[in-house]
């Protein structure tokens, strides 16, 4: 079997795919590319400067003129990656919730999925890689030698994304959501993206419900092997 040099891994929020993709990629030694950073970072700098997330044209421009670098983690507080945003650290700024609630209008964008699409094929360029987003396999790299698509219940995705802002925040922290506000975002923004995280027509589809990360990553490890 010819090793797969580029490995896209889809989904929706919630179904994991952060956490396996890093763990994936850290197992082979490749680059882990979260694609969702960078629609997260533009959302973060369109917020700073005002900017409506309802125009289109100018969140494009905003794209192409602003230098957004996901890299290998350089501080050990639990980052996947870092992120900068014209040479800024952003890694936990662009998760807040007011980017989260923004980020999916931002990338719905064509304005802005243009410029962010070309910038991920570029990354990919060099191989070895294990990129993370809503529709790596089906139009950011089609050609990728393995496809994954990873899903869940709407019910276990707000379950496991709410237990990540609890472990973040902790219990007493202001910004903390309750967990049917978690619940309502993630099927806001299921909507919103819904055009845009259809999986590839031969991705492998694995429902994740009841598996460990483990047994994901024993799943794609395998699958990967018959490839």
């Amino acid at each position: 079997m010819e090793q797969a040099e580029r490995i896209a891994i889809d989904g929706p929020a919630g179904a994991g795919k952060s956490t396996v993709g890093e763990r994936l990629a850290r197992c082979l030694g490749y680059l882990y590319i979260d694609t969702g950073a960078m629609y997260r970072a533009l959302t973060w700098l369109a917020l700073q400067r005002g900017l409506d997330p309802h125009d289109g044209e100018a969140l494009g421009r905003l794209a192409r003129e602003a230098s957004i670098v996901i890299g290998y983690p350089h501080i050990d507080d639990g980052r996947q990656y870092t992120v900068t945003v014209n040479g800024e650290d952003v890694t936990w700024a662009i998760r807040s919730p007011e980017v989260t609630r923004t980020v999916s209008l931002v990338s719905s964008h064509p304005e802005v999925r243009r410029v962010l699409i070309e910038a991920q094929r570029a990354l990919a360029r060099a191989g070895r890689v294990v990129m993370v987003g809503r529709d790596i396999g089906a139009v950011v790299l089609p050609d990728a030698e393995l496809k994954i698509y990873l899903t869940a219940s709407l019910e276990e995705r707000g379950r496991r994304r709410y237990a990540e802002l609890l472990e973040r925040l902790g219990h007493d922290h202001p910004a903390l959501p309750s967990f049917e506000e978690v619940l309502a975002d993630i099927r806001r923004r299921d909507e919103i993206d819904r055009d845009n995280m259809q999986p590839a027509p031969d991705a492998i589809v694995i429902e994740t419900d009841h598996l460990s990360v483990a047994q994901v990553l024993e799943r794609i490890c395998h699958m990967r092997g018959k490839r």
